[in-house]
């Protein structure tokens, strides 16, 4: 497969291309599409949401379905906080949490929280979140340090992330101010998750990821599935065979073969701008079919930093930034662009601003 009809693949399964549309409202249905949208920055999970609904939704939308419990927050994919539909939260914690328990062990340990402390600070958090409603990161960290555990440095996020990790406390409602409250987990979601999955429960979980992730990524890779996920790449394989019935294969990458004659003759992709951390660059074991090797480092920096990204026909050709509520996108380009796309790339500016409820600066 050539690197183009690659990358106009994935930018259709990706909704990047327009010409699908997924079952649901926008906002809920787009997020059931991808499975998992990146979310350590809410404003950038709501940027991804744009792109794939342009013109259709606001940045209020996404808050709306989060307090409403469409749509809910936690630590899953890679030990990262992702937005996903609330139904697939339980079993996506239950295939991920046992993943991430040593990794929180030590994470904590370095942080100087030994394992006694860190149980009573959840069941701290337990107590505060049933008794006080939904608490936000800070609200929690004053009612943790004040029980004389520590919450310096990394610790406030770590332990924040074990109680999500145990089924205790997800990321939900969104303040008026846009600040995001954690809430407790068994009242927000209507019963307590599952933290394990075993046996025939975990294989079909690893067959839903699988299925999943082709849905919105292939063409794809058994390695590039456990990339994304965080798994160990055991784990991607046995999903992908567990599918095997469903998939077409094409040299070294596999697809749905639904999917797979979906996008067979996907074309051009419209101009876009992409906000920081988008499933796009983060969906597989190497970003080079969208991010030409040369610029790499102007989109990812390093420290996990994956910078807001403007794409012609799903290639980067520039980053792009918006530090004034009231103003517009400024770009800085990498590639030569064509008028014609510029223009429409400015288009996509302006629709950022209505998205995000700024007005344009001219």
């Amino acid at each position: 497969m050539d690197a183009v009809a690659l990358r106009r693949r994935r930018a259709s399964a990706q909704l990047l291309s327009g010409a699908s549309e997924p079952d649901g409202a926008a906002v809920p249905g787009v997020v059931r599409h991808l499975l998992a949208v990146q979310a350590q920055d809410l404003r950038a999970a709501r940027l991804a949401l744009h792109a794939r609904t342009a013109g259709r939704t606001r940045a209020a939308d996404i808050d709306a379905a989060l307090t409403e419990r469409t749509l809910v927050v936690g630590w899953l994919l890679r030990g990262t906080l992702h937005l996903v539909a609330t139904e697939d939260f339980a079993w996506l914690l239950g295939l991920i949490a046992p993943t991430r328990a040593a990794t929180s062990a030590r994470r904590l340990a370095q942080e100087r929280v030994t394992p006694e402390a860190a149980d009573r600070a959840v069941a701290l958090v337990e107590r505060a979140l049933a008794d006080e409603g939904p608490l936000t990161r800070p609200e929690l960290a004053e009612r943790i340090a004040g029980a004389g555990i520590r919450t310096e440095g990394q610790a406030t996020p770590h332990l924040l992330m074990l109680c999500v990790l145990r089924g205790v406390a997800v990321l939900g409602p969104v303040r008026p101010d846009g600040t995001p409250a954690f809430a407790l987990a068994r009242d927000w979601l209507g019963a307590e998750p599952t933290t394990a999955l075993a046996g025939e429960d975990r294989d079909r979980a690893l067959a839903e990821l699988a299925r999943r992730y082709l849905t919105a990524h292939g063409p794809a890779t058994a390695a590039d599935l456990a990339t994304w996920s965080g798994l160990p790449r055991r784990d991607a394989r046995a999903g992908l065979e567990a599918i095997a019935g469903e998939l077409a294969v094409e040299g070294d990458l596999v697809s749905l073969t639904a999917r797979a004659l979906a996008d067979a003759d996907a074309g051009p992709v419209s101009p876009r701008l992409l906000g920081a951390f988008d499933p796009y660059l983060l969906g597989w074991r190497s970003r080079a079919f969208a991010v030409a090797p040369e610029h790499a480092e102007r989109v990812h920096p390093g420290g996990g930093m994956i910078r807001a990204v403007a794409t012609v026909d799903g290639r980067a050709v520039g980053t792009w930034t918006r530090k004034r509520r009231s103003g517009a996108p400024l770009l800085e380009l990498f590639a030569t662009v064509a008028p014609e796309d510029m223009a429409a790339l400015r288009a996509d500016g302006e629709d950022v601003l209505r998205f995000e409820g700024g007005t344009s600066a001219a």
